[in-house]
């Protein structure tokens, strides 16, 4: 199936299940449980926003605490330190090691804790295998480390990020590079059925 084609409709009438449907299109061997919603992409670019406010927040609390404003996580974003030398090359490169370690620990053991980010269980959405199981640790860890690329400057957004809602738009399975790599989907966690939700917290 190529990306360009038609995006099938959240909200079909009748008893078409459009995720179940998509993903038999995308994948003959694989079937998911009846019911199951696919997140929309403005929801999942959201809950990542969310996500980023809180991990940044908290890291600039402790930062600035523990180094006052002038060592805060937000001179990361400052370019001249990195040409300073010094200690001010230092800051520039351990801001950016917390930034980018910070962002894979919280995927990584959100997920595996909730099964799913905490934007995203307040959103009340759900990260599944494409048949409704749960994920690995291993799939949680490959998660999290390709998320890291979304925290680069500038080109994390413009375009990891941009690229990856394309995707999520225009797939039936409304899956992102990431979700390809480890055979993931992203749905709303009230659709699916009780066994295939009881590992969510």
């Amino acid at each position: 199936m190529s990306d360009g084609e038609p995006v099938i409709s959240h909200h079909q009438g009748g008893n078409v299940n459009p995720a179940k449907m998509a993903v038999q299109e995308d994948s003959s061997n694989v079937t998911i449980p009846e019911g199951t919603i696919f997140a929309s992409t403005g929801t999942r670019a959201f809950a990542y926003i969310l996500d980023t406010i809180f991990v940044m927040g908290v890291l600039y609390l402790l930062t600035s605490i523990l180094g006052g404003q002038a060592a805060s996580i937000v001179q990361a974003y400052n370019i001249s330190l990195l040409t300073g030398g010094g200690k001010s090359t230092t800051l520039f490169i351990v801001d950016w090691f917390l930034i980018f370690g910070s962002n894979y620990f919280y995927h990584k053991y959100t997920g595996i804790k909730f099964s799913r980010t905490l934007a995203q269980r307040w959103l009340g959405l759900a990260i599944v295998k494409v048949d409704g199981g749960p994920l690995t640790r291993m799939d949680w860890d490959r998660r999290a480390l390709r998320k890291i690329c979304y925290a680069l400057p500038v080109i994390g957004w413009l375009w990891f990020g941009f690229r990856d809602m394309m995707r999520i738009h225009r797939r039936h399975t409304h899956q992102s590079s990431i979700d390809l790599v480890v055979a993931s989907i992203v749905v709303d966690g009230n659709s699916l059925s009780p066994a295939n939700r009881k590992h969510l917290k």
